[in-house]
């Protein structure tokens, strides 16, 4: 029997997917908001009398509140054992929710009734037979997992509605069937359905048993591995009978996933083969885990998703100059390509011999000037999805073309992945580093990527893991390195060479106040209006703080700078909004490191003495000027030839030797004192000894050095050369001439001497930079010195 009493206010503490039945005593986690706020309401409500604080259980599932909650009474409030914040609750009675009301806190409140539960007195005998039957079984189920003291506990327990809500600790039970304990107000029907559900239980745990007893028996020594997979064969068996089902290792479901998937006819037939395979397979055996994992991957494959390009030409430009200054020949490559894409799809040309009009592009430059951020700009302009696979410091060919599905672990090859990340079968896949791909026993990622890059070839692309044909063809490969000659030539040929060979002053200045700028200011906490940073302090970080290719020193020091003004801010040293003036950088961050030698006191200058000529190079990291020293041996020391120092490759170290032999041909002609060469040793040496160098370019750069040397006439200042020279004083064509000028300018020199054979390459540097340049274009050494050597003073005469 149940009746009803006194209503009570409480507030409601949300259990989410538990339920906590009278008699319980559960800890429960503070940290969760709905939990605190209903404690801390007992709390408040609970300060003016002696009782404990009282809350209302409630359990709600999927966002569902039960009608029937528990009363529980907060014990102890302290931290759980993983350090958090905990409050231990016992459960006392059933109450059956009514309306809602207000009370103390932020938690919900309500008004319940105390459902009070009867019992006859004494059991009639049928419900002493029930209790027990329930006791039996539950000593069963615990005797079983060996928890012999909660076996006495249970036996202690007398009342009927204390044994049936014990259950309520039971694990096996799940939150629909407790919460049907709880609605249960009647004792008597709740021991009954607590009885029924235990009996449940341990049924189902009979049938696995008797189960796992069948498969022991038929399992001897040298068969004891596959005891799990046998078992779960029986376990499926089992259901299978009951449930009157004819499946037959559950591929049903793979099949009508290939059915009913977007696949080329090919890659269906495939992937059904192999679904026909997973069907007489053992679902535990090793073949059936690869062939899922295999259909998995094939199934993930966008193989007809396809993004539309975004065929407005000018803004697809416009896109790409705000996001990036500079850089015209890929902005106009990535434009041409556009256009010609929305030509053919105009006429419709999409797909022509199978193959679809992909790209493929190699972006070479030095560090720092946007090679890899370009990418994500070209996928922005295209409309594509853009994905990256960083190949620096790969060795496997397994990398790029997967591995065979005989091994364990196998995986598809980082292209295939690109794609699969992608979602797409036409996007912007970018190969950063691809000049830093190494190899080994295990084979070359370069070789590998001879295939992808091939457009006559990559709409056909085979992965070792996938072993199916895949569409590369309407993919836009970018490829960026930074040394052109670390690419296989094979590998080079199948791409097009898009060189990036640095920025300008005034492009450094235009990417620092446009893009760099407001990165750091937000990185820096600061607003644009708090610090402004002035053209000229920007020129002046460009072009003496940083002498670089690209902008990432550039950035470093605006980074810095702004820091410095932060931080002098916070410590009450300045105030903001700062204005940054040129005259303010050395103040802030030092002295700049790179003065131009036009800027420097004239005794200080390098070529300040005879036998000091300045050269153009092209390094890694972009061009460079770099200075050649020449001097003569005392004869009496006796130590004649040529010594070359500076780690000078073997080319190097020939285009010294054949100056050297020009100059002592032709000494005469040159009016040069020659004929004390004999006795005297020569020693070049190149500054910057750790640094290896080699290339034919500094052959006019050296012999200038030597005829200084021997005339002691100054190299002028503000002249650098480049050019290869012959024994007859031809000077030949070199490589790198927009490099070698764009660091001409850094440097601020302003005059320099080139083959006239590079004349055409001229057309490819700024207008800017050749408008501060005086450029001379020579077919012979003797022009060079004509233009290089200062005209000989008495006292240059005198002390040669």
């Amino acid at each position: 029997m149940a009746s009803t009493s006194v209503p009570l206010t409480l507030p409601v503490l949300p259990l989410d997917d538990e339920v906590v039945l009278p008699g319980m005593v559960v800890p429960l986690d503070l940290s969760d908001n709905d939990v605190r706020a209903a404690v801390e309401a007992a709390q408040a409500a609970a300060r003016d009398g002696n009782d404990k604080p009282r809350v209302l259980l409630v359990p709600r599932v999927d966002g569902t509140y039960a009608a029937i909650g528990v009363l529980g009474t907060v014990e102890q409030v302290g931290r759980l054992s993983d350090g958090d914040p905990g409050a231990l609750i016992r459960g006392r009675a059933r109450v059956r929710i009514g309306a809602g009301t207000t009370g103390p806190g932020a938690a919900l409140w309500v008004q319940g009734t105390r459902v009070e539960e009867a019992v006859p007195e004494p059991l009639p005998g049928a419900v002493a037979e029930l209790v027990t039957e329930y006791k039996a079984l539950a000593t069963s189920w615990l005797r079983k997992r060996g928890a012999w003291q909660v076996v006495d506990r249970v036996q202690q327990i007398d009342g009927v509605a204390a044994l049936a809500d014990n259950s309520g600790y039971s694990p096996f039970l799940t939150t629909a069937q407790k919460v049907a304990l709880l609605e249960t107000v009647e004792p008597v029907a709740r021991l009954r359905l607590a009885t029924e559900q235990l009996r449940e239980h341990l049924a189902e745990q009979d049938v696995a048993e008797s189960i796992a007893k069948d498969v022991q028996e038929g399992v001897d020594r040298q068969q004891r591995e596959f005891l799990l997979r046998r078992q779960l064969e029986a376990v499926r068996k089992e259901l299978r009978e009951l449930n009157g089902e004819d499946d037959e290792g559950g591929t049903d479901d793979y099949r009508a996933r290939v059915e009913a998937a977007d696949l080329p006819a090919k890659v269906r037939e495939a992937a059904l083969k192999e679904v026909d395979k997973l069907e007489r397979a053992s679902d535990q055996s090793p073949e059936g885990a690869w062939i899922r994992t295999w259909l998995d991957t094939v199934l993930e494959l966008p193989w007809n998703e396809r993004t539309e390009d975004r065929y407005d030409i000018r803004g697809a430009k416009e896109v790409l100059d705000a996001e990036h200054a500079g850089l015209d020949d890929v902005k106009e490559r990535i434009t041409e390509y556009l256009a010609v894409r929305k030509r053919r799809a105009d006429r419709g040309l999409g797909v022509v011999g199978g193959r679809r009009g992909g790209a493929v592009l190699a972006l070479v430059g030095p560090p720092g000037v946007g090679k890899t951020s370009l990418g994500e700009s070209v996928a922005h302009a295209m409309g594509r999805k853009f994905v990256r696979v960083a190949l620096g410091g790969v060795r496997d060919e397994a990398e790029i073309r997967g591995h065979r599905r005989t091994y364990v672990g196998a995986l598809p090859g980082r292209i295939v992945r690109a794609v699969k990340e992608a979602g797409s079968m036409n996007p912007v896949v970018l190969l950063d580093e691809i000049d830093k791909l190494g190899s080994d026993f295990r084979g070359d990622p370069a070789a590998a990527l001879l295939e992808v890059l091939d457009p006559a070839q990559n709409h056909t692309f085979r992965d070792h893991y996938l072993e199916v044909e895949l569409d590369l063809s309407d993919v836009v490969f970018l490829a960026t390195a930074n040394v052109l000659e670390a690419i296989p030539e094979a590998l080079l040929d199948r791409m097009e060479l898009v060189r990036l060979d640095g920025y300008t002053e005034d492009e450094k200045v235009v990417i620092a106040r446009d893009h760099l700028l407001p990165r750091q200011l937000e990185r820096a906490g600061l607003d644009r209006d708090e610090v402004v940073v002035e053209e000229a302090a920007l020129r002046r970080l460009a072009g003496e703080y940083t002498r670089e290719a690209g902008v990432r020193n550039l950035e470093r020091s605006l980074a810095r700078l702004l820091r410095k003004v932060a931080a002098r801010a916070e410590l009450g040293d300045g105030e903001l909004p700062a204005t940054i003036g040129a005259d303010d950088l050395r103040g802030l961050i030092g002295r700049p490191h790179h003065v131009p030698e036009s800027a420097q006191d004239p005794a200080e200058r390098r070529t300040a003495v005879p036998g000091v000529a300045t050269g153009l190079a092209v390094t890694g990291a972009g061009g460079d000027v770099l200075f050649v020293e020449a001097s003569l041996a005392d004869p009496e020391t006796g130590a004649a030839g040529l010594t070359l120092t500076g780690q000078l490759g073997d080319v190097m170290q020939e285009s010294a030797r054949i100056a050297l032999s020009f100059l002592r041909s032709h000494g005469a002609e040159l009016e040069l004192p020659v004929t004390g060469l004999k006795d005297r040793g020569v020693h070049i040496h190149f500054p910057a000894g750790a640094v290896p160098k080699d290339g034919p370019s500094a052959g006019v750069t050296m012999t200038t050095a030597l005829a200084s040397l021997l005339s002691g006439r100054l190299v002028r200042t503000d002249v650098a050369m480049t050019g290869e020279v012959s024994l007859t004083g031809r000077v030949l064509p070199i490589g790198g001439v927009k490099q070698k000028l764009l660091a001409a300018h850094r440097a601020g020199i302003t005059t320099v001497v080139i083959p006239k054979r590079n004349e055409p390459d001229l057309d490819d540097v700024p207008a800017e930079v050749l408008d501060t340049l005086e450029v001379h274009t020579v077919t012979d050494v003797r022009q060079v010195l004509d233009i290089a050597l200062a005209p000989a003073t008495t006292a240059v005469v005198a002390a040669a």
